[in-house]
């Protein structure tokens, strides 16, 4: 009883001791003899080394302004400066929130007016506190880009010690974060001034000139096509990145040499069939697969191979019987941990905090795997409970894994034979409908996409979908701002429609309604409009649905028909006769359809259209260049003359 009633009294009285000495640290730095205010400097170093708590004490009690005031200071001491950066350097290695006050209190511009101090061991101390704070994730990376005098300044210090090339490259590494930043440090001789530290003799400044070089490539031509180019002590720079791949150097140096690689490759710089590609850094990546490795590490191997071999046949085919990838990638899905890590508590708990990123992974690398080959699609859906897993994963809580699991069976879905079997069996449509529910755009596009393939007449799962309500869902995608679900929405209609019984023509008809019909056949995305014309072609196709339509809505749509004929619409797309032939003989079909003469009505409808200036329409057309479109409106013409 007793020991519980000390309990909270003693506390407290810690709690202000501890308030009680920061207080007397901070009232040190504002003595007015300068020996002891750099005593004060030093001992609240010492104080604050691996103490979170003392460390943010003295945050919260204004040590920050006053030591950033003394940094400044011409009137302070080199030594008293110096020391005034280790200390707020070790300040920033305490939490976001210490970083968040120190950004607040301007510490970037402070630490960057001190780097044009001569001194080395001064500049060192900063670049140090300017390193720990640019790569919290707190920090915003434009702030080392407002001053358009930094980084050609940093670019010089690169050549006065190791210290300054590790910071400055982790610095540029953790702080280029998108193409204008790629450019602005390609501009500034980032590559001349980067490449020869990769031979440097510490290890730690190999390592971040790496990264440098793998964020400055990504998804970036001009810097990849000059990277091709480039010589480090006379060997080419390829070569330096495939020797850091070699298996007896460190995971970390492996893995970012084989993205620096990849990214070469994607950007056109290195070609795909290139012995570096396919000999050294496909299967680097694949090893980084294993279970033999961290987590972090699988992750990243299997999402820069995934991205490596995405628009190339290829290299998935000699990916999917490299080390047996296929069932390696089972293994993330129930083995989140490395088999090393087994021992370690800590780390067992960590990933399976993370095991979601795996799954992830594995997704994206099955779907990058699947997208062209149908024997590696067999052998996905083959693997132990694969599609049970993708249809769990269209539910999960993570929007990266959803968008993931989905971008996998959209992959699967190009295969006839999987919509056939492994789609049906596992009713997929059921969680893909849901995912469609209120999702944000870039899973929807993925799930719409894979609806379209699912809605394709052969494929087992069209009836059920139409039974369920989808077609509400897919109209109202026509309507979205973003062309890419118009398009699918649309796309997915007019799969609907093919070859579909009166019923479902009608009920799109009356659901898409037809002033939505004209929006979507004035579209300014040329995609939109042929696939509604491929719509209108599949609503019409047989006699009575014609009549029917037509007896309804027939003013509309031949008025629609012929914009798109006389071709009076502004597409603005480059190859502009091109996309036109192919409407005009979209077009062109539908005409063909309404009037066919063996059918009844068809005398009133090639009236109708006569009346509405076809008939001069399709004579143009028969002078028209492209030869498929001057014989359908030839063979349309022979209607009107039978």
């Amino acid at each position: 009883m007793m020991a519980c009633l000390l309990e909270a009294p003693l506390r407290i009285s810690v709690l202000s001791e501890v308030t009680a000495t920061s207080r007397h640290y901070v009232d040190r730095l504002f003595d007015p003899d300068p020996q002891n205010v750099l005593q004060g400097v030093i001992d609240m170093k010492n104080a604050v080394i691996g103490n979170n708590k003392q460390k943010a004490n003295l945050i919260v009690l204004g040590a920050v302004p006053r030591l950033l005031y003394l940094l400044q200071q011409s009137s302070s001491s080199l030594e008293l400066r110096t020391e005034c950066a280790v200390v707020l350097g070790s300040l920033a290695m305490g939490t976001e929130n210490n970083i968040k006050s120190l950004v607040d209190c301007h510490i970037i511009p402070a630490l960057l007016q001190g780097l044009l101090c001569s001194d080395l061991i001064f500049i060192e101390a900063c670049l140090r506190c300017l390193r720990t704070v640019f790569i919290s994730p707190v920090t915003p990376v434009q702030l080392l880009y407002t001053d358009p005098t930094v980084i050609p300044h940093l670019m010089s210090l690169l050549s006065r010690s190791q210290h300054t090339q590790e910071y400055i490259t982790q610095i540029f590494a953790h702080c280029c974060k998108t193409p204008e930043h790629q450019t602005v440090l390609f501009n500034h001789g980032a590559i001349q001034n980067i490449a020869p530290l990769l031979i440097s003799p510490s290890y730690k400044v190999r390592m971040q000139a790496l990264k440098c070089f793998s964020v400055l490539a990504y998804e970036n031509a001009q810097v990849s096509m000059t990277l091709v180019n480039v010589l480090v002590d006379g060997e080419q720079l390829s070569q330096v990145f495939v020797r850091m791949m070699q298996r007896d150097k460190p995971i970390e140096m492996q893995l970012t040499a084989a993205k620096c690689l990849t990214y070469m490759c994607r950007a056109g710089a290195i070609s795909t069939d290139d012995g570096c590609v396919v000999l050294k850094t496909l299967p680097c990546l694949v090893r980084m697969c294993s279970k033999e490795r961290l987590l972090e590490e699988r992750v990243e191997g299997a999402e820069t191979l995934a991205y490596l071999m995405e628009p190339d046949i290829e290299l998935q085919r000699i990916a999917s019987v490299t080390d047996h990838l296929v069932s390696m990638l089972a293994d993330y899905f129930k083995y989140p941990s490395s088999v090393s890590a087994i021992t370690d508590i800590k780390r067992l708990d960590h990933d399976l905090k993370h095991a979601h990123e795996l799954r992830q992974a594995a997704f994206k690398l099955y779907a990058s795997l699947g997208s062209n080959d149908e024997d590696i699609r067999k052998k996905i859906t083959e693997t132990e409970n694969m599609m049970d897993r993708i249809v769990s994963g269209l539910s999960e809580s993570s929007i990266k894994v959803r968008l993931a699991a989905v971008r996998c069976l959209h992959s699967l879905s190009r295969s006839v034979q999987q919509l056939r079997t492994s789609f049906h069996d596992h009713a997929v449509w059921k969680p893909l409908m849901k995912l469609l529910q209120n999702a944000p755009d870039e899973v929807l596009v993925m799930a719409s996409s894979t609806l379209c393939n699912l809605l394709l007449e052969f494929s087992p799962s069209k009836e059920p979908i139409l039974e369920s309500g989808v077609i509400e869902l897919l109209c109202s995608l026509t309507q979205s701002d973003s062309p890419a679900l118009r398009v699918n929405g649309i796309w997915a209609l007019m799969n609907m429609a093919f070859q579909a019984d009166q019923k479902v023509k009608v009920e799109i008809v009356r659901a898409l309604g037809t002033e939505q019909l004209f929006r979507l056949l004035s579209d300014p995305d040329v995609n939109v409009l042929m696939k509604t014309l491929g719509l209108l072609r599949n609503l019409l196709s047989t006699r009575p649905h014609i009549d029917q339509i037509m007896s309804s809505h027939g003013k509309q749509i031949m008025q629609a028909v012929t914009l798109i004929l006389e071709g009076e619409h502004s597409i603005e797309v480059k190859e502009q006769g091109h996309s036109n032939v192919k409407l005009q003989l979209a077009a062109t079909f539908c005409i063909s359809n309404l009037i066919w003469n063996e059918e009844d009505g068809s005398q009133e409808r090639q009236d109708k259209l006569r009346e509405m200036g076809f008939v001069d329409i399709l004579h143009k057309l028969t002078q028209a260049s492209d030869p498929n479109l001057c014989d359908r409106a030839k063979t349309a013409m022979q209607q009107y003359l039978a």
